[in-house]
This record gives C-alpha cells, sequence and structure tokens, in this order.
C-alpha cells in the first residue's frame, strides 16, 4: 500500500484556536475539492442536525431543540461534503483497476472515487468488479448463506445505520440463525457499556444536553473534542464565559480544548484577540495514567473532607448520598489511604500539587459532569477507567441531579442507537423471548462474536462469510496484516456501502458490493418519502429526512436491502412482513416500540419532536439498575494500564493512535491535520524532544514502528517521520488506521475487548 504521503509536505506549530477563519477556510477548499457548488453544498448544510433536516452522518453529539442557523460543525460539514460529492465510483473504474491494483492506493484516494452507483460482484478470474442485477445478487448472496453454517457467518454493523436498518438486520441475522452481531461499539466505547452497568446499572451515560447549561464544573479524559465532537465545544464555551472551571486531562495537547474562536459569532471571528481559553486546567498525563490521576484526585478529596471534619466544617463527601445511594465505600476509602503519593505521580505524569488542586476546585463544585472519549475506553483496563471515573463523581453525589454526571462522547452517529434496538453478540441485552412470540421463529440463545473475536475467528478459519452494514471493518481492526491475509479464505464477502473503501477490496471466494442511498438523500417508497431516526450519545432520539436526489438510479435504501437479503435467505421462517415494513418506515418503528417499550413510548409521535425525546435513563433519576439497586464504588486492580506489558526499556515507548482533524474514523478527507500543524502526510511519528534526543534521532528522520511483543508475531510499520510535539516523555502517538497493524488482537480491555490502542508498546527502528 503506497505511504499516505502527498508532495509537499510542511509540518509547523499551529497556534490557532479551533474554529475561527481556519475552519471556513478549511470547508471552502473542501467544497471545491468536491466539485460542488457553495451554494448547493449551504443549501444541504443548513438542513444538518435541524428537525425538518437530516442528522449528521459523522458524529453522535446532541442536537439542541432550537438549533443556531449553522448547526453543524467543520468536520460535520467535511462528511456531508464527502457523501455529497459530484464524483461517481462507476462501473467504467472498477474495468479499468484490478482489486490488486486497487489494494496499492491510499484510503484517501480510494473513497475520492465518489459514490457507488451499481451493485458489483467480484469476478476472481480477471480479479476485477464487475455489474450484477440486484435480483441475482441478492438470489446468489442468499444461496451462498443458506449454504453456509449460521454459526460461522458474521453480520457487523456501522455506527451510522439508522435504528430501523439495525432492527431489521438483528432480526435477519437472528432468524438465520447467527448470534454474531458485532459491531464498531466494540472497537471504541465496549469499555462503558460493560463498565457503566457494573456501576450504575446503565450502559450509557446519565447527562443530557441541558445539564451543560446548569454545570459548575466539568472534567474532559482522553477527548479531543476540537476534532470529534467539535459542536460540543459551543456548550464548552458558554461554560468558560460563565467562569465555570473545565479540566483536562489528555497526553496531547490539543488545540479543541486550549482555544476556541465561534464561527458564526461575527464579534469572536473579527476580533483579534486568540479566542476563549477552553481549559482553566490542562494536565497532560502519560498515557494509561488515567486511573492513577483520578486515584489521586479522590485521595486528595478525602483529605480535604478530613480537615473538613477536624474543623467540625460542612463535609466534602456527599455522605447522604453515599449511604442512601452507594455500596462499597469503605473498601474505595481504604484503597485510596492505602496508595502511595509516590506511585500515583510517577503512573499518571502529574505532580501530588497539581492533583490537590484539582480536588479543591472539584470540592467546591455542586454540579459537576464527566467527559471522557476513547482515551479512556481503549486500554487493557478500559473498563476500570470508567469505573473510576464513576467513583469520583459519586464521592460528591454527582450523578442523577441536574447539571452532572458521567458523559460518555462516543463516536458515530448511531452506534449507541444500535445497541438500544438489539445489535449486540450478547443475548442477555436482547429481548429475545418477544422476538420468539411476535415474529415465529427461536432465536439461537448462545452469544455470539464480538469484533476481536471476528478477527480471531477469521484467521483461526471459524469464520466463513461475513456480511457489513456499512463501515470500514478490516482497515478498522487492529492485526491488519494477519486479518487482511485469512480474509481471503472467508467462503462469502458482501458490503453495503455509499463509497469504496479498502475492505471491500479484501476480497472472499465470494464477494458482493451492494451500494446504498446516504441519509442526505431523498427515500421514496411505496408510502412515500421516508424519514428514519437515530440516538445521539445522550440518549435522545431524532429523526432523520434526506432531501438531496439520488445519485444513481441503482441505489436501494439500507432497509430495502436488508429485506431483499432476508427474502432470499430466510423466506417463511418468520412472520415478519418484510415488503410491508419496507413500504413504510412507520410500520418498522411501531415494531421497535413494541419490543423496546420502555425506550420507545409513543416512537412515531415523538420522534419528529425539535430536539428529539429522550429515552428514560433510570440512573439520572438516581434510580440503579444493579442487582444490588445501588451504585456501587468499583476498586481498579491495578494503577498500571498495562502491568503485564514491560515498557520500562530506553527503547521501548507507549504508542497512541490518533486521528487526524482532516479524517472521521477510518474516512481520510484529506491530508490538512491544520490543528496539529501537519500537512501533506500522514506517516508521521510524534514524539517528545526529549526522547528524540535519548534516542539519537532527528526531527524529519524516517524511521519504522515495531509492535514491542514477545508472541513471534512481527508487526511493522514503516516510513514515519519522526515530528517533534508536546507529548510526555517515554509516549508516541501516531495515525489511525495506518498504524493499526502494530496492535495485537490480544492487547484488548478485559471484560470489554476493545482495541487498546490508546497504550500500545512499540520500539523505534531507525
Amino acid at each position: 500500500m503506497q505511504p499516505a504521503v502527498t508532495d509537499h509536505v510542511e509540518i509547523k506549530k499551529y497556534n490557532h484556536p479551533t474554529g475561527g477563519w481556519g475552519s471556513l477556510k478549511s470547508l471552502i477548499r473542501k467544497a471545491r475539492d468536491q466539485g460542488l457548488l457553495l451554494s448547493d453544498i449551504w443549501s444541504t448544510l443548513l438542513k444538518q442536525n435541524k428537525a425538518d433536516g437530516y442528522m449528521c452522518v459523522s458524529c453522535s453529539w446532541a442536537k439542541p431543540a432550537e438549533p443556531r442557523p449553522f448547526e453543524f460543525c467543520e468536520n460535520g460539514a467535511k462528511a456531508t461534503m464527502w457523501e455529497q460529492t459530484s464524483r461517481r465510483c462507476e462501473p467504467s473504474f472498477f474495468a479499468a483497476h484490478t482489486l490488486t491494483e486497487l489494494l496499492d492506493w491510499p484510503d484517501h484516494d480510494l473513497e475520492k472515487q465518489g459514490r457507488l452507483t451499481e451493485p458489483m460482484r467480484y469476478n476472481r478470474a480477471t480479479d476485477k468488479y464487475e455489474p450484477v442485477a440486484w435480483p441475482d445478487a441478492f438470489g446468489d448472496i442468499g444461496a451462498q448463506l443458506r449454504h453456509l453454517d449460521p454459526k460461522s457467518v458474521v453480520f457487523y454493523t456501522s455506527g451510522r445505520a439508522s435504528l430501523e436498518a439495525s432492527f431489521m438486520y438483528q432480526l435477519f441475522a437472528r432468524i438465520y440463525g447467527s448470534s454474531n452481531l458485532p459491531d464498531s461499539s466494540n472497537m471504541c466505547h465496549e469499555s462503558t457499556s460493560v463498565g457503566l452497568p457494573e456501576s450504575i446499572g446503565s450502559p450509557v451515560g446519565t447527562v443530557q444536553l441541558e445539564d451543560f447549561a446548569k454545570s459548575d464544573m466539568m472534567f474532559f479524559f482522553g477527548h479531543n473534542t476540537g476534532v470529534t465532537a467539535p459542536r460540543l465545544l459551543h456548550p464548552i464555551e458558554d461554560a468558560r464565559q460563565r467562569g465555570v472551571p473545565v479540566i483536562t486531562f489528555n497526553p496531547l495537547r490539543e488545540r479543541g480544548l486550549v482555544r476556541f474562536k465561534n464561527p458564526q459569532n461575527p464579534v469572536e471571528m473579527l476580533s483579534p484577540g486568540p479566542g476563549t481559553k477552553m481549559s482553566s486546567d490542562f494536565f497532560q498525563i502519560r498515557a494509561g495514567g488515567d486511573i492513577a490521576a483520578m486515584t489521586g484526585i479522590a485521595k486528595a478529596v478525602m483529605a480535604l473532607d478530613d480537615a473538613a471534619r477536624q474543623r467540625g466544617a460542612k463535609r466534602i463527601l456527599d455522605t447522604a448520598f453515599i449511604e442512601e445511594h452507594t455500596s462499597g465505600f469503605a473498601e474505595f476509602e481504604a484503597y485510596l489511604r492505602a496508595t502511595d503519593w509516590e506511585d500515583i505521580v510517577r503512573r499518571s505524569g502529574i505532580s501530588r500539587a497539581d492533583l490537590e488542586h484539582v480536588a479543591e476546585i472539584y470540592s467546591s463544585a455542586n454540579a459537576v459532569i464527566g467527559n471522557y472519549g476513547m482515551g479512556l475506553t481503549q486500554h487493557r483496563h478500559g473498563t476500570e477507567n470508567v469505573q473510576m471515573l464513576c467513583n469520583l463523581l459519586l464521592m460528591r453525589g454527582n450523578i442523577g441531579k441536574p447539571g452532572a454526571g458521567i458523559s460518555p462522547l462516543r463516536g458515530h452517529s448511531n452506534v449507541q442507537g444500535q445497541r438500544t434496538v438489539g445489535i449486540s453478540e450478547k443475548p442477555e441485552l436482547v429481548p429475545l423471548d418477544k422476538f420468539r412470540d411476535f415474529y415465529g421463529f427461536e432465536p439461537p440463545r448462545d452469544k455470539g462474536l464480538d469484533t476481536v473475536e471476528t478477527c480471531e475467528g477469521v484467521i483461526d478459519g471459524r469464520v466463513h462469510g461475513f456480511v457489513g452494514l456499512g463501515g470500514n471493518f478490516v482497515r478498522a481492526v487492529p492485526e491488519t496484516g494477519l486479518v487482511e491475509k485469512a480474509w481471503r479464505n472467508l467462503d462469502l464477502h458482501v458490503e453495503i456501502a455509499t463509497k469504496l473503501n479498502r475492505s471491500h477490496l479484501i476480497a472472499g471466494k465470494v464477494t458482493y458490493l451492494l451500494p446504498c442511498l446516504s441519509r442526505l438523500e431523498k427515500d421514496v417508497q411505496a408510502s412515500g418519502p421516508q424519514w428514519v431516526s437515530m440516538e445521539d450519545s445522550t440518549a435522545c432520539i431524532h429523526g432523520s429526512f434526506g432531501s438531496r436526489p439520488k445519485p444513481s438510479e441503482h441505489l436501494m435504501s439500507e432497509p430495502s436491502i436488508v429485506a431483499e437479503l432476508a427474502k432470499a435467505t430466510v423466506a417463511g421462517k418468520s412472520s415478519i412482513p418484510w415488503d410491508d415494513w419496507v413500504a413504510d418506515y412507520s410500520r418498522i418503528r411501531d415494531e421497535i416500540e413494541r419490543c423496546f417499550p420502555a425506550h420507545f413510548k409513543d416512537f412515531n409521535k415523538r420522534f419528529l419532536t425539535p430536539g428529539g425525546f429522550h429515552r428514560d435513563i433510570k440512573a439520572s433519576k438516581r434510580v440503579w439498575q444493579t442487582p444490588n439497586k445501588k451504585a456501587n464504588f468499583k476498586l481498579p486492580t491495578t494503577l498500571e494500564t498495562d502491568p503485564d506489558i514491560d515498557v520500562s526499556g530506553r527503547d521501548v515507548l507507549t504508542l497512541i493512535t490518533v486521528r487526524s482533524n482532516d479524517q472521521f474514523n477510518t474516512t481520510v478527507y484529506g491530508y490538512r491535520d491544520r490543528l496539529r500543524g501537519i500537512l501533506g502526510t500522514r506517516m508521521v511519528l510524534l514524539m517528545n524532544d526529549e526522547d528524540i534526543r535519548r534516542m539519537g534521532l532527528s526531527a524529519g528522520q524516517e524511521v519504522a514502528l515495531e509492535a514491542h511483543a514477545d508472541d513471534g508475531v512481527e508487526r511493522r510499520v514503516e516510513g514515519l517521520r519522526v515530528t517533534p510535539y508536546s507529548i510526555p516523555s517515554g509516549n508516541c502517538a501516531g495515525y489511525y488506521p495506518e498504524l493499526n497493524p502494530l496492535i495485537p488482537l490480544w492487547h484488548r480491555a478485559h471484560k470489554a475487548h476493545v482495541p487498546a490502542a490508546k497504550s500500545v508498546p512499540v520500539r523505534i527502528v531507525a
């Protein structure tokens, strides 16, 4: 594969705020690059995240009931332009290129070919995709699936498919006989989905959008807000202008939580000032040092409480809340008192004085939100990271009251909602008895494969078929080399997609590429134009209506593709009227409500409400759906993120994989990571100046990285440019997915199996 590098590489420090003129210039450049008229793209963007429009196809941040005139961010607009491109990836393109040739193309160049226009079938003899009629594709896929053992077939879901399509898809898989329903959450916030239920009885956060206006302090752990959820910068800016402390812990000093200039505020844009200071305190924590830092803050809070008791002053701990609502505090207190400050400082990389300073601010606040991203979840102890943040909030009763709570900042636009409507490999999370009673089939009760287990199954030969509803699975997963090599042994590989990506080029014995409508486009079925729905990261359900014309007359919607696959594969095995559901999506929503009444009461009546409607999250009301009916303090087992891997060697660094300002997940929009000052290349290794000198390297030098794992597997990425950056000594960083080949499959979160991509031991080879 050609390295992701252009002819012109420029690396310089970026000192400007997030947003501002840089954001506007970036969007104008991107519109021109995609061959879009500014008037055309603006007319589309004006409907983004609006009650009468479509929901953003990228991140899952909340959509307000009273939106701004421009309710989109830089990256959300880029995602829309990427979908709305005037370019088309037609059969003539595939006739001109073999898959072997295309495998050498960078990710950006593949997707830049534009929207897929016709269903395609892979011809092994010519090594090319060729057009195929829809009925022939469905018929052959159905025949192939019927020939395979259902337990050997995986049905993967990307986080962008609608609630309607996702609900139908998981029913199709279960009728077929497979529980193998991994999704993109397995790669990011599964640590949340596993950790939070043990702590507070909910797999999702407790914070709603309006809580940000009521909060008087916020934590941010491991989240690059300016890139992954830029619209969240608005409530943070509002809070900072009210004087609310925002305390950030992140290894890289990312611009989004340093300075922000609101592109929708003319006064700010015309002001010569540097913009709003977004973090009152920013601590560059060592990779994996989060448990240690939170332990230090909690230990300092205990000391402040001790001092208050001695003075006869008001307690710092919320003792009434702890006594009434929690369990395990005595053990947690003992853990804090027994943990040595020297260990805390060594592991976190943050001084005792700084952690005590944070504890003082926290102890004086009355309503605190704990925000976090994959900087907490993508570690071997990612689940414990999440639970430790819960512990910190529970100490002062900061869950279940206005302006406070835990706020996991999820990625893809409907990744949380898909789990809500049954996309899960864990049978205990799904109403299987209702499916049996309502639809006349016996669903499998065994646990299915998650994402990492799917990769293991592909490598060892247990997985024979893969159907992907969106996404770029092979490129997104760890252990890229072994997975790609084994993938070609699959008997069946089916992808439902809008644009070409690398996963589509790793062909199995029988491979199909099925093009679908985007959320931006008008979806007309027998009853007329259709709405779809999704759930944002605050557990709020929204409607979405596309108005753009189809890029090709041959495209089908995701629900209609799922229905046709089901009819071709499991006809007569259930009572589901697939055609009736596709004719009118409101019937699908009625069925979702019937199967999940606690979450979707009056679904069709409420989902078009401006701002959507919130699911009933019991923990936000201090109703704890845990076995003991309490919120639980959970003890971490270690301060070390990866205690089983020795990173003490002078030549060993801990790698953090990151996204650029010019990408969303595996989709690379371009080579301008403006906020880090990296232009023209993605093949960089961000390093601390001291480490560069200590290892005898120099800025701009080309090096290779090797995984530090004594398991007999060679994992290596070459052609990386040494780049000085503000990052703790002993840590380094580089782009996802280019560095995924360095991550072993076994290097994953305990219980949750999330790839530990934020703490990968590596060696530099000069």
